[in-house]
């Protein structure tokens, strides 16, 4: 960062894009740490489908898997640097097709899916009256950060004379985990991207201190585990002896037996 200003940033790039990603690293690290060591039974999305079910069935997934796709193109866009895809044979016309198509998708996906859980949240009473003023300012960064993210993309494909994300926001995204920020790369980059990563930064920065922490111990292992049997069928058939086929082996104690018949 020494030699920014020389090559054209200024003060405030250089507090925008070599400080303040580094203060809020610290703050999600540091926030998290906090939230879990003084609050864990404050860590978890406070589930309202008690109150409602019909909605929550149709936005959350929509928003999930959207929100996955999302952060499955960022790490595409950000990461694999451009010079590794024309390597493969991929054109910078085909990459923005499959931008444009994949991100438009995944990020209509997540509107819609976040538009249907704040419908549900306003409509529904209870769900309404559980919800606090730290959930109501998470949605307005959450969907901000949504529409500044699809309007980017939009912007980027249609407007060829902003200067192409895989050579400023990308390089700079890179070199901040390597502690030598490219301030330079991030003020070449078209207005629409800053306002995106300010956003972003700022969604981060809150992230430890809402609801939106229960990412951070996403249930993974639930899709590994064995099924838990809460009640089986006999081992033997009512008059006779021959054993039933079990699949997974019980666990604990049988839920009942039978003596000639009847239950014990």
């Amino acid at each position: 960062m020494d030699g920014a200003e020389s090559t054209g940033a200024g003060v405030w790039d250089v507090l925008l894009w070599g400080v303040l990603p580094y203060l809020v690293l610290v703050i999600v690290i540091g926030g998290t740490i906090w939230r879990y060591r003084y609050d864990q039974f404050g860590w978890t999305t406070r589930s309202s489908q008690l109150y409602e079910s019909r909605l929550l069935r149709i936005g959350s997934p929509l928003f999930h898997f959207g929100i996955l796709a999302v952060l499955v193109g960022h790490i595409v866009g950000l990461v694999i640097p451009k010079s590794w895809t024309d390597t493969v044979g991929i054109t910078e016309d085909m990459y923005h097709v499959m931008a444009l198509g994949i991100g438009a998708v995944a990020g209509v996906g997540t509107l819609v899916g976040i538009v249907l859980l704040i419908w549900r949240r306003r409509t529904t009473g209870p769900v309404f009256m559980a919800t606090t003023n730290n959930d109501k300012f998470m949605y307005v960064v959450l969907v901000g950060a949504i529409l500044a993210g699809l309007a980017t993309t939009v912007i980027s494909v249609f407007d060829h004379s902003v200067t192409n994300y895989r050579e400023t926001v990308s390089v700079w995204f890179r070199s901040i985990w390597v502690l030598q920020p490219d301030v330079t790369a991030m003020a070449a980059s078209g207005l629409s991207f800053k306002i995106h990563v300010l956003w972003g930064l700022a969604l981060f920065m809150i992230w430890p201190f809402t609801r939106l922490v229960h990412a951070f111990t996403a249930p993974l292992h639930y899709f590994f585990r064995p099924y838990i049997v809460y009640r089986s069928r006999d081992g033997r058939k009512a008059g006779g002896s021959t054993p039933v086929r079990r699949g997974w082996d019980p666990i604990g104690t049988p839920a009942r037996e039978r003596t000639g018949g009847r239950r014990r």
